[in-house]
C-alpha cells in the first residue's frame, strides 16, 4: 500500500522547477533592493539628533558648557543654519544619484548584472559605514559628510537598474503589475526597516545607526555575487512571455541610431540586424511613453523623497516627540506606500491602463496633502491616517512607473533581440524622476522656521 505525501511535500512538489526559480529571484531581488533603501534612511532619523535643543538635555556635571542651547549639537550642524546644512548633504547625495543613474543603464547594458549589482552593494556599504565612522572618529567637516554622501548616491544607482532588469527577465507581461507591485513593496520595507534600526541607536550612539545597516548591505552584495541568476536560460528554464502579440510587419519600431558622427533615421526593417546593437546607442525617448512616465516620475519622486527625508525631522518638532518616537511614525509613510503600490498594480492589470491609474491616483493624492495640511495635527489618530492615505496614493505611481511601466518599456516589442535594453530605460526613466528629488533644496531654504506647522514645503512641492 502507497503511503500518500505530506501535505507540505506536496505543496513544494506541486510548483514547477521554472517556478521556484521565479520565486526565488523575486524573493532575492526584494531583499537586495531593501537593504538599498535601508541604508538610505538612517540620515533623515539622525538628523533630529545632530541639532536639537540642548537646553532640555541633562548635562555631565564635569561638562564645562559655554553655550547651554548648543552644547549637545554635532558640529557643523550645530549653527543656526543647520537646516541649509542638512539641505547640502542631501542634494550631495540626491545630484550625484541623478547624474549617476543615466549612466548606471549603460553600464549594466555591458557588464553581468550580478557583478554590477554585488559590487554596487558592497561599496554602498563601505560609504554607509564610512559616514557612520565620523561619530566615533570625531569628524566635524562637512566636507567628509558631503564626500562620502555624494560617493554614496553615486554607487547607489547601480541597484534600480540591475534589479527591475533582472525581474524583467525572469518574469512576462501577464500579471506583472500584480506581482511587481508586491515586489516593490521592498522600498517601503527598506525605509521602515532603515528607520526602525536606526531608532534603536539615534539616542546612544548615532554612528551605529549607518555602520548596522552598511553591513547588512554589503552581506546582501556577498549573497547576491553566490546566488544571483540574471536570465532564465541561464539555468535552462523557461523563457517569459514579454509580449501579448506579434506584430505582422517587420517594421518593428522608428528610432534613431547612430551613424558615424551624425544620426541617421531609420526604421528598422530587420530587427536582427541590430542584434548586438545596444540600446545605448538608440534614442529610447522614441519609445512611447518613455518621457511622458519620467516627467510624472519626476515630480512623484519629489514628493515621496521629500517625506523621506524632512518627516521625521517634520514630526519631532511638531508634535515634540523625541528622534525615536519620530522615525517610528514616520514609517506608517511607507506602509500606505506598500498598499498603494500593490492596489495600483493590481488596478492596472485588471483595466490595462498603466497611465490611467497614475493619473488618477496622483490627482486624488494633491488635494489630500492639502487637508493633511489642515487637519493631519489634530491628534495622533489624525495623523496616522493621513500618512497611510498620503503614503498609498504618493507611492502607488511611484511603485508602478518604476516597476511594471518600466519593464513593459523595457521589453517592448520594438527592443526585441536586445535583452539588456531594459536596464536602461529603467535607468532613464528613475535618472529622469531622480532629477525632481532636487527640487528637494527648494525646502532647505522654506524650513527657516524651527517648527514650520503649515507643511510650507509640501506646499511648494504641489506647485514645482
Amino acid at each position: 500500500k502507497m503511503r500518500s505525501l505530506a501535505p507540505g511535500i506536496k505543496l513544494i512538489t506541486s510548483f514547477s522547477r521554472d517556478s521556484w526559480y521565479r520565486f526565488f529571484i523575486l524573493i532575492l531581488t526584494f531583499v537586495f533592493y531593501t537593504t538599498y533603501h535601508l541604508s538610505r534612511k538612517p540620515i533623515s532619523i539622525i538628523k533630529s539628533q545632530l541639532h536639537r535643543n540642548c537646553s532640555d538635555v541633562i548635562h555631565p556635571a564635569d561638562l564645562n558648557i559655554t553655550d547651554n542651547d548648543t552644547w549637545c549639537d554635532w558640529a557643523p550642524f550645530d549653527q543656526n543654519n543647520y537646516q541649509n546644512l542638512f539641505g547640502v548633504l542631501d542634494n550631495c547625495f540626491l545630484v550625484a544619484y541623478a547624474i549617476g543613474m543615466f549612466f548606471s543603464g549603460m553600464f549594466g547594458e555591458r557588464l553581468p548584472l550580478r557583478y554590477y549589482l554585488s559590487s554596487g552593494m558592497i561599496l554602498s556599504g563601505l560609504f554607509t559605514v564610512l559616514f557612520g565612522l565620523g561619530f566615533y572618529w570625531q569628524i566635524h567637516s562637512l566636507w567628509y559628510y558631503c564626500l562620502v554622501q555624494a560617493l554614496n548616491g553615486l554607487v547607489q544607482t547601480t541597484g534600480w537598474p540591475a534589479v527591475v532588469a533582472c525581474v524583467g527577465n525572469w518574469f512576462g507581461k501577464g500579471k506583472r503589475g500584480f506581482i511587481m507591485g508586491i515586489w516593490n513593496s521592498h522600498t517601503s520595507v527598506g525605509n521602515i526597516l532603515g528607520s526602525l534600526i536606526a531608532g534603536v541607536y539615534v539616542s546612544s550612539a548615532w554612528g551605529l545607526s549607518f555602520i548596522v545597516p552598511g553591513i547588512i548591505i554589503a552581506s546582501a552584495g556577498v549573497i547576491c555575487f553566490l546566488f544571483l541568476v540574471e536570465k532564465p536560460e541561464d539555468v535552462n528554464c523557461t523563457l517569459p512571455q514579454h509580449h501579448v502579440s506579434s506584430l505582422t510587419s517587420k517594421k518593428i519600431c522608428t528610432i534613431f541610431q547612430y551613424d558615424s558622427s551624425t544620426f541617421a533615421f531609420s526604421c528598422c526593417q530587420d530587427r536582427s540586424k541590430y542584434h548586438n546593437v545596444t540600446i545605448a546607442k538608440c534614442a529610447v525617448f522614441m519609445l512611447q511613453g518613455v518621457v511622458e512616465f519620467s516627467l510624472c516620475l519626476l515630480f512623484a519622486k519629489l514628493v515621496s523623497y521629500t517625506f523621506l527625508y524632512w518627516l521625521p525631522l517634520y514630526i519631532a518638532n511638531v508634535a515634540n516627540f523625541d528622534p525615536k518616537k519620530a522615525g517610528d511614525l514616520s514609517t506608517l509613510f511607507d506602509v500606505g506606500g506598500i498598499v498603494g503600490g500593490i492596489l495600483a498594480g493590481l488596478i492596472s492589470d485588471y483595466s490595462g491602463g498603466r497611465a490611467t491609474t497614475c493619473c488618477a491616483m496622483l490627482i486624488i493624492a494633491a488635494p489630500m496633502l492639502f487637508l493633511f495640511n489642515k487637519i493631519g495635527q489634530n491628534g495622533l489618530p489624525t495623523t496616522i491616517g493621513m500618512l497611510l492615505w498620503c503614503g498609498a496614493l504618493v507611492n502607488g505611481p511611484y511603485a508602478l512607473i518604476t516597476t511594471a511601466v518600466s519593464a513593459d518599456l523595457g521589453t517592448h516589442e520594438c527592443l526585441r533581440g536586445n535583452s539588456r535594453a531594459l536596464s536602461t530605460v529603467t535607468a532613464i526613466i528613475d535618472g529622469t524622476g531622480s532629477i525632481g528629488m532636487q527640487g528637494i533644496i527648494v525646502t532647505v531654504y522654506i524650513l527657516k522656521c524651527s517648527v514650520c506647522p503649515d507643511l510650507t514645503f509640501i506646499k511648494i512641492i504641489l506647485f514645482d
